[in-house]
């Protein structure tokens, strides 16, 4: 008897590769004492305790679901969260006069809506979203899923960990060849942990504004810099008066997952200063009807937050991200002085790039389902292994050109700062052990 058969799409995909090793791990049969899991973003940090407080408290007096009613809320979202995510940036510093928001689940649903509300028709290769390569894989994978076509202008990882940005010009020819109808930007960079500064943003604003493309910028980070001396950079800073004509063609995609620590909350937002691009923001997601409800009350706590409480909070953050992932970079380059090391500015991210100390030949993602399946070395007595996120699924590249990201790897620091510190070792020796085995 024959088999019903699956969409071509379907056939086609595979694991994104922030959940590849993961996915290989737990189909391992036979699995070592110990593994460390840094291949996703997935925060271990408590939430901010104004969240945590009405998590631990949704029956209280004042809360929407104390007779244990959970009802659909409106499809932009509770006028309270969309608020939270107004008053962060207030207290921020930037004017929020004139922002509209579309409450969605997860930064990542925002993603989505943001590609279908910037690009050409699907199928076609008209509009495409174009990006600065490498970028957050799940941009990617979302255009393919709606079926609109993506274009990217290259970074390149440098020997001293800096990813260099083409010139301005190139970027240009790019716009010219492709027509896009959005350029998308992440200041604090998934996944190369690379900072932009405001200038950069200007630049880029100016040539979003002289072709006539929407200007996104993917802020999940933006609390979240290193480099001494820099200031907080956004899109919302980037005003008429830096650049005239950029008003009224700015968005940004927004999230609890990781300056909050609700991964799992799965609530974001798409905000904008283009009323009738809300207007059909909202009216596309009626068909989601809306995001889900307990999370958005969770998170509608921060719009009671001071500017001090938002301050405090974030330098926190800051401090604690800081410290962990420069003592990790080091250890990393004390170890095994070959590799390439991304620098430390932002974000969450380290990329390793082992392209000097490797054999010809060598696959990230091979390395990455070695580890998972069978590979393990002693780390404090403790046969461990290491979860990584191979760097090939960021770049968006054509077939038969070579991938960069076939010698790289993301690494997340989700994981507690004594744990984060085993990394370097753990991952020198199973790399060691890998090329031994080839």
């Amino acid at each position: 008897m024959s088999k019903p058969i699956m969409s071509a799409h379907f056939e086609s995909r595979v694991p994104s590769d922030v959940r590849l090793a993961q996915m290989k791990y737990a189909e391992r049969k036979v699995k070592p004492e110990a593994v460390i899991n840094i291949g996703i973003g997935n925060v271990s940090l408590p939430t901010n305790p104004a969240m945590m407080n009405r998590m631990f408290n949704l029956d209280a007096p004042e809360s929407p679901f104390n007779k244990g009613v959970i009802r659909y809320t409106a499809t932009g979202g509770f006028d309270e969260t969309q608020e939270a995510f107004k008053n962060i940036l207030k207290c921020e510093g930037f004017d929020t006069s004139n922002l509209h928001v579309t409450v969605t689940d997860g930064g990542s649903t925002g993603m989505e809506l943001l590609i279908m509300g910037v690009c050409g028709p699907a199928g076609t290769d008209e509009k495409p979203l174009m990006m600065i390569d490498p970028a957050y894989t799940n941009y990617i994978s979302f255009a393919e899923r709606v079926g609109r076509k993506t274009v990217t202008v290259k970074r390149h990882l440098n020997e001293d960990g800096k990813f260099s940005l083409p010139e301005l010009n190139k970027i240009e020819e790019v716009i010219k060849a492709n027509n896009p109808g959005a350029l998308l930007v992440i200041p604090y960079d998934n996944p190369t942990g690379q900072l932009y500064d405001k200038e950069t943003l200007k630049a880029l604003a100016e040539l979003c504004v002289k072709y006539n493309l929407w200007m996104v910028s993917d802020e999940a980070y933006r609390e979240l810099y290193y480099v001494e001396g820099s200031e907080l950079v956004s899109i919302w800073g980037i005003t008429d008066k830096d650049v005239p004509g950029i008003e009224g063609r700015r968005i940004s995609i927004e999230t609890a997952s990781k300056v909050w620590n609700a991964c799992g909350l799965r609530i974001g937002a798409v905000v904008t200063d283009s009323a009738e691009f809300n207007n059909r923001c909202a009216a596309e997601y009626t068909a989601n009807l809306c995001a889900n409800a307990i999370g958005q009350y969770i998170f509608g706590a921060l719009a009671h937050e001071s500017k001090e409480q938002i301050a405090s909070w974030c330098k926190e953050l800051r401090d604690y991200y800081g410290d962990t992932i420069k003592k990790v970079s080091k250890g990393l380059k004390d170890l095994e002085p070959g590799l390439i090391i991304s620098s430390p500015d932002a974000s969450i991210y380290t990329v390793i790039d082992v392209r000097n100390v490797v054999k010809p030949g060598f696959d990230a993602i091979d390395f990455v389902l070695y580890c998972a399946g069978e590979g393990a070395v002693e780390i404090d007595g403790v046969q461990t292994t290491l979860l990584v996120a191979p760097m090939k699924g960021f770049y968006d590249i054509a077939k038969g050109q070579s991938n960069p990201g076939s010698t790289q790897f993301r690494i997340s620091y989700v994981e507690a700062p004594e744990t984060m510190m085993k990394v370097p070792e753990l991952f020198v020796k199973l790399l060691k052990a890998f090329e031994a085995s080839r």
